[in-house]
């Protein structure tokens, strides 16, 4: 096989080819597989099995940040310096507008970067014949003629021809739009992106990467375009902070044009003033904001699959929790057998261990298998050959095998759930009674059990032989978290498909509550009254998969933000319907396409922290958008209302663009701040972001106004000096306003992060020193004035503090009066 051609079969050519003729072909061994050495060749011959992403040159993107209403507003203000030769203010607005390019070039490579990570955490794995010997390896990494095993919940990783096994029940609905599954067969193909609903089969690789049959693989991490909630607010405060700005700009135009401003410098400085108001900055600090908390996420073993989901997951007030493995370790362990109708507690254990496989990792194949060594039981275990083998599906709920004893004789064994074990035997009134009455009495002690039968030869006569008691413990951490959640204001709701006497043992245990309800008694109940039930319940057992789907859809009607975890692959609608999916570790790669998140660790203390991570960048998140709406009010309003009133120019373009430039940089660092997690889910209130900015930025003006006259009055500055005063007063105001907005109690409740503390004191001295040297951009100010004004600033960044606080204890009175005054202003437009 020398040529890349030969490594590939087209998958309508491979359809019509028998089985023998495509390993042929493929010059591989169904016993062996591919050598690794073979499969290292071919990997180099074909590439990786995955769909080139169209890569945009790093020179393109950078130059993107030229172009658009923005960077235009900003180029035409340097035309305008250019053509009336102020070259001062050409190459300070040329420095702004480079700066505002390679810092968002700079954020949307960090993300980029982390969205890769995140994608290679997250990749599609297979299991693969290599040498002989079954393994995990990345689905990237598969070669034509390698032989895979696909299962239940399982993405199809490659185009595959079917060659060993009973069946698959295959949704190709990605893929076709077809909602039903199809069924499979040895000598069909299934195809590369496909997720089995059913069943367990061997297949051969025939083609990858741009060769499937649908040209791509399914990508399990993707930027996601959805509009959360978050970035639907952030466009409304943008629009409505460039509608404002916009209004009063152009007020400001025609009453200085009709004063007799040159139209050059009063659009020059128009356009300069416009680009200082307007929220450039928001989608790039909310891009890195989340794009760095996801990547906090990870490193706490929660992979974000939705950038957006960080967001939703801090206003989750409801957290529906699997029990096994989530709440309890999954780690079973076997109580004394129950042996039935004359059988032994060995015979029990042997039939159940002959009805498991090791290599497909269940957690109830490998208690039973474990089991073996402590009856001794192993060496009687490998006289026997297991023959055909049925996994467990949830609709079955059953595992099933055929197998021949050393003495030659063949029989088939099950074992699964107790009743539907039952149904396969012709079990007397009395044995059911027994079934159920010890099936009770265990679960009243946290056991969970299963059945075991066998046929007498290969007909189709079960004999129920007996009962193997399960326990799965509770996890150590699992009742601190819960309570660390209720203190988060989440409440956690228990879901499982065990016994519902289980599941009051385990709830009553991780101090969740009594209420436990069997799932029938939601179905059952009338609309009104499932609302209230599932309100009221602490938790709900014996649920099937697609029961889940109308717990979270009920509850989301009550009003509530709702998380779901999830494993299988009938878990996805319910994850899917969720506010906030989330996988838990070993979830199939169906339920990880579904999510929001993937667990990589099991239990969950790790989805605590995600709930915790979530909620601190929420208050990131929250703390700019208020500094950036105080900010546009503060400056914009007292620039316009000077000029207007006072007939004055507080301040000249280039101090406008250094102000630009100076409040950008340190506000970058809010994404790495500390924060104080908020006790109740995080919910976005208008009426407080609106009270509480519009209050700071009103008393910013205020303030400047204030200084203003003190300069102009008291003081008789000449107006060049003035305007110094008023642009070293916003510089360092500015930047103190970020440690009033940060926090809704004092200001030194909550230590800032050390980046922004550190490049705010760098931006302050440099406004500082500029002031003090002048250096052709400002008049200059001696050391006494420069210190008037830091005290000054920060004597009034101490009474907006102190206002801050008050607000936030009494804002609900403020807030109508805030939240009329803005419909009266918006209703013009």
């Amino acid at each position: 096989m020398d040529g890349e051609g030969e490594l590939f079969l087209n998958a309508k050519e491979a359809v019509k080819l028998s089985v023998q003729d495509v390993i042929s072909r493929l010059k591989t061994s169904l016993d062996k597989g591919l050598s690794s050495r073979e499969a290292k060749r071919r990997l180099e011959v074909v590439g990786p099995n995955e769909i080139p992403e169209e890569r945009v040159s790093p020179i393109i993107r950078f130059l993107r940040y030229f172009w658009g209403p923005i960077p235009w507003l900003i180029e035409a203000a340097a035309i305008i310096s250019l053509v009336i030769q102020h070259w001062v203010d050409f190459y300070i607005i040329i420095a702004l507008l480079l700066t505002n390019s390679i810092v968002g070039f700079w954020q949307e490579h960090k993300a980029e970067n982390i969205i890769e990570y995140l994608k290679r955490k997250l990749s599609v794995t297979a299991k693969v014949l290599r040498d002989g010997r079954w393994i995990i390896i990345p689905a990237r990494e598969l070669v034509p003629g390698d032989i895979v095993r696909v299962r239940l919940g399982d993405i199809v990783p490659a185009d595959i021809k079917l060659v060993g096994g009973e069946y698959l029940l295959v949704d190709e609905s990605v893929l076709t739009g077809e909602s039903l599954p199809v069924q499979k067969r040895v000598g069909d193909i299934a195809y590369s992106g496909s997720i089995v609903k059913r069943g367990e089969m061997t297949g051969v690789v025939v083609a990858t990467g741009l060769k499937t049959f649908f040209g791509r693989t399914v990508e399990l991490v993707e930027k996601a375009e959805t509009v959360s909630k978050y970035q639907r607010l952030i466009v409304n405060i943008g629009n409505y902070l460039i509608i404002i700005t916009l209004f009063l700009v152009s007020l400001m135009i025609v009453e200085e044009y009709f004063r007799g401003v040159d139209l050059l410098e009063l659009l020059k400085f128009s356009l300069v003033l416009v680009v200082a108001a307007i929220p450039a900055a928001l989608p790039a600090v909310l891009s890195i904001t989340m794009a760095i908390g996801a990547y906090d996420l990870a490193k706490r073993q929660a992979i974000v699959r939705r950038l957006v989901a960080i967001e939703e997951l801090s206003g989750v007030d409801t957290l529906c929790a699997d029990k096994t493995g989530t709440l309890t370790k999954n780690k079973l362990t076997i109580g004394e057998p129950v042996p039935l109708g004359g059988y032994s507690v060995g015979e029990v254990v042997l039939y159940a261990a002959l009805a498991s496989r090791e290599e497909d990792k269940d957690p109830i194949d490998l208690a039973v298998l474990e089991a073996l060594k402590k009856y001794g039981l192993e060496e009687k275990y490998k006289g026997y050959r297991q023959i055909e083998f049925k996994p467990f599906d949830p609709v079955r709920k059953r595992t099933e095998a055929l197998v021949e004893s050393p003495m030659g004789e063949r029989f088939r064994v099950a074992k699964g759930a107790p009743q539907v074990i039952l149904k396969l035997t012709n079990a007397d009134e009395e044995l059911i009674r027994r079934i159920r009455i010890t099936v009770d009495e265990y679960a009243e002690h946290g056991y969970r059990m299963i059945g075991v039968a066998r046929t007498m030869g290969e007909g189709d006569e079960w004999v129920y032989v007996g009962l193997i008691p399960l326990y799965d413990p509770p996890r150590e951490d699992a009742r601190e978290t819960i309570e660390h959640l209720k203190q988060m204001g989440v409440t956690v709701k228990m879901i499982t498909g065990d016994h519902v006497s289980i599941a009051r043992e385990i709830a009553k245990k991780l101090g969740i509550g009594s209420r436990i309800y069997l799932i029938d008694q939601l179905k059952e109940a009338k609309p009104e009254d499932a609302i209230k039930l599932v309100l009221r319940a602490n938790g709900f057992a014996e649920v099937y998969p697609e029961d889940k789907y109308r717990i979270v859809e009920l509850l989301q009607r009550a009003g509530r933000s709702v998380a779901m975890t999830g494993d299988g692959v009938n878990d996805a609608p319910a994850l899917k319907k969720a506010d906030v999916g989330i996988a838990v570790a070993n979830a199939t790669d169906a339920a990880r396409s579904a999510s929001d998140i993937v667990m990589l660790t099991p239990g969950i203390s790790a989805i605590r922290d995600a709930f915790v991570e979530a909620r601190k960048i929420f208050s990131r998140m929250y703390s700019y958008v208020v500094y950036r709406i105080t900010e546009t009010i503060r400056i914009l309003f007292f620039i316009t209302l000077a000029i207007m009133l006072l007939k004055l120019y507080p301040i000249t373009p280039v101090m406008i663009i250094l102000l630009a430039l100076l409040n950008d940089l340190p506000i970058i660092a809010i994404a790495y701040d500390n924060v104080k997690i908020p006790r109740k889910p995080a919910k976005w209130d208008l009426k407080l972001v609106l009270t509480i900015s519009t209050i700071l930025g009103i008393l910013g003006v205020f303030s400047s106004f204030l200084l203003l006259w003190i300069s102009l009055s008291y003081l008789s500055l000449p107006v060049a000096m003035v305007q110094s005063f008023v642009f070293l007063k916003l510089a360092v105001a500015g930047h103190l306003t970020i440690f009033v907005t940060r926090t809704k109690g004092p200001f030194w409740t909550v230590k800032p992060g050390s980046w922004l503390l550190i490049l705010a004191v760098i931006t302050k001295a440099i406004a500082t020193l500029i002031a003090w040297i002048g250096a052709d951009l400002v008049y200059p100010l001696t050391p006494f004035f420069i210190a008037l004004i830091w005290g000054y600033a920060l004597a009034w960044f101490i009474i907006a503090d102190m206002v801050k606080v008050f607000i936030y204890r009494k804002y609900e009175t403020i807030g109508r009066i805030i939240t009329k005054i803005h419909r009266a202003i918006q209703k013009p437009f």
